[in-house]
């Protein structure tokens, strides 16, 4: 059963989430930082982002103590002193900082002497201006227990925070920091603007492909009433939407109706879902064996493909990549 396209609820689900992500991509993304010299900071910035921010971007403070690293004039790192090595005339300066951010990554060394009184004290004054607080135990690669040293940070901050425990030297769990990152921005509504200058972005597009799906396995059915359909297509044009601002290419409007057409109201999307859900783990459990949720994960699946491989995006390239996939599945 095919859905008709309505020409009035796609234009105003391109025009409402074109809105919303161009608000974001307006924004710019504060990170304070507080950690000793030794904690890796700058390291841990640079695999965050995935290329050598602290090294070219560096504005050292002159009076505050404080060194800006700006990565792309939208996200600001500040390498803020510890409370106990500043001086009161440049306190009320850092507290701004601290106050202001969007997150406070409060690193801790985890082959050192994890969470020392100096540290809590100043968690102890950073937390009463800012919650957005994210614990980054770095060093894994040169300590022991480290669920024992997560504990004990949790445990001495009443279980209110996330801890996560990293290496920035071997790059492990790096991609669950930036996930724990993702998550906080999202309740500012910066998460696009953060993914978007991250050079890893494959990760991200999965969670956001899988979500959507989720969503439109709620309001969709098999087959697909047509009372199902407005929704989805809400959900279908945000996240083309989405994916195009994260992978910085460009999406027409057109070409956004084009390929909304071609897979809601043609049999690209079920059979395409049909090859892909092999390859893309937990697709099938969230899809749900919904064709609505199907049609939604073989278009955000498509869209990431082709932009990781620089493939024109149009109702053609999408039924080539059905046989792709096709050829791929007989092959194995």
């Amino acid at each position: 059963m095919a859905a008709e396209f309505n020409e009035q609820e796609f234009n105003e689900a391109y025009e409402q989430e074109t809105n919303k992500v161009n608000a974001q991509l307006d924004k710019e993304i504060l990170f304070a930082m507080i950690g000793d010299v030794n904690t890796g900071k700058s390291t841990t910035i640079n695999q965050i982002i995935g290329e050598e921010v602290a090294m070219v971007g560096a504005k050292p403070g002159e009076t505050t103590g404080i060194d800006r690293y700006i990565y792309r004039d939208k996200i600001i790192f500040a390498d803020t002193p510890g409370l106990d090595d500043i001086n009161n005339k440049n306190s009320e300066e850092t507290m701004k900082f601290y106050k202001h951010a969007d997150i406070i990554l409060f690193f801790l060394n985890a082959a050192g002497t994890v969470f020392s009184e100096g540290e809590k004290k100043s968690f102890e004054i950073i937390s009463r201006e800012n919650k957005n607080i994210l614990f980054v135990l770095n060093k894994i690669d040169a300590a022991d227990d480290i669920p024992g040293l997560v504990s004990y940070v949790k445990k001495n901050t009443n279980h209110n925070y996330r801890v996560v425990p990293i290496s920035s030297r071997t790059g492990e769990n790096i991609g669950k920091l930036r996930n724990e990152i993702l998550d906080i921005l999202k309740k500012k509504h910066k998460e696009i603007q953060f993914a978007r200058l991250v050079k890893e972005k494959s990760s991200t597009a999965n969670k956001w492909i899988l979500a959507a799906s989720g969503s439109a396995t709620a309001v969709g059915a098999a087959p697909l009433p047509g009372s199902d359909f407005i929704p989805l297509t809400g959900i279908q044009v945000g996240l083309m939407v989405k994916l195009a601002a994260l992978y910085e290419k460009p999406l027409s409007k057109e070409r956004a109706r084009e390929l909304t057409i071609a897979t809601i109201t043609g049999n690209i999307g079920k059979t395409l879902f049909r090859q892909v859900v092999k390859f893309v783990p937990g697709a099938g459990s969230i899809a749900g064996g919904s064709i609505a949720g199907g049609m939604t994960l073989a278009l955000g699946y498509a869209i990431k493909y082709a932009y990781e491989n620089n493939i024109e995006l149009n109702a053609n390239s999408l039924k080539s990549l059905y046989e792709y996939f096709s050829k791929k599945e007989k092959i194995r």
